[in-house]
């Protein structure tokens, strides 16, 4: 079965079909990842690997951290996610997955940090349209009114205002797999995914 991974997103280009189309493709990193934990539902409640990737040196970690691999006798790595399966005996601990899991034409859903484009106002952050730009009018980028005047008389939570724009868990779902290369361990994706170039990603087969 095909299981989550983590990679890095390279960066962005086009190819040609065999049609001579242009189709703008994303060039992902993915693993080779190690499985470091095996849950059950006997022991934990529920089943579930826990996959690491990124070698680091062992300053790199805190003394837990390295802990929980040394117990595995596995390599120092920087980045541990679980994902879900359905049998957790098909799996081992320091079994190494890498993208032949995935096959071209598979859909997948990439998980990652989208760019932080710092604070901003109504217009760009939320789509509001802005106020009247002709002589006397001082309402062009203002929010207007937030509140209201009688009961309750206070603002609401989860209002939409300026504030900070993107930097948050992003999930593009069924992107389509253009190329596969195990020698390499390289998925070229149909799209965008979030983040910029080394944004670190995680790629699970689309439902």
């Amino acid at each position: 079965m095909s299981l989550g991974l983590l990679g890095n997103k390279i960066g962005m280009t086009q190819i040609f079909d065999e049609s001579g189309n242009i189709i703008p493709v994303t060039i992902l990193k993915v693993g080779p990842c190690v499985i470091t934990q095996v849950k059950t539902i006997l022991n934990d409640g529920y089943n579930a690997i826990q996959v690491g990737y990124g070698n680091v040196p062992p300053k790199s970690l805190t003394q837990p951290q390295l802990g929980h691999l040394q117990k595995s006798n596995i390599q120092p790595l920087k980045y541990l996610k679980e994902f879900r399966v359905n049998d957790p005996a098909e799996f081992t601990v320091g079994q190494v997955l890498n993208v032949e899991s995935f096959v071209a034409g598979e859909l997948i859903n990439v998980t990652g940090r989208s760019i932080g484009k710092g604070f901003s106002g109504l217009q760009k952050r939320h789509n509001f349209a802005r106020g009247p730009m002709t002589h006397g009018s001082k309402n062009h980028r203002a929010p207007g009114s937030i509140g209201m005047g009688t009961s309750p008389g206070r603002v609401l939570p989860g209002k939409k205002m300026a504030g900070q724009m993107g930097n948050k868990m992003a999930n593009i779902k069924k992107l389509k797999i253009v190329q596969v290369n195990n020698d390499e361990n390289i998925l070229v994706v149909k799209g965008a995914v979030p983040g910029k170039p080394g944004n670190l990603l995680s790629i699970v087969p689309a439902k």
